[in-house]
């Protein structure tokens, strides 16, 4: 690919993700009805009461909360390995 089509597409991608983004503010798409606090609504930690409206039994595994936090950690470092390569000279 060209730099030039590179640099077309791109440009492309980025209209459609802001036309999309600005779309989903316009609709208050994502935003839980009877609590307005704004951007926050999306975060259930801002919501009083939220375990009222999130069940426990949700999810549920069988997987010690250690092997959650060891995939989080590895998948990290592959992503901080591979961001490196990406970006080498």
């Amino acid at each position: 690919m060209k730099p030039k089509t590179g640099r077309i597409v791109t440009l492309v991608v980025a209209g459609v993700v802001l036309l999309v983004a600005v779309y989903i503010m316009c609709r208050g798409l994502g935003l839980v009805p009877g609590y307005d606090f704004g951007a926050g609504a999306y975060y259930y930690a801002d919501i009083p009461d939220y375990q009222k409206i999130i069940k426990d039994e949700a999810y549920t595994t069988t997987v010690p909360t250690w092997v959650h936090i060891v995939l989080f950690l590895a998948w990290g470092v592959l992503m901080y390995r591979l961001w490196k390569r990406i970006d080498r000279p």
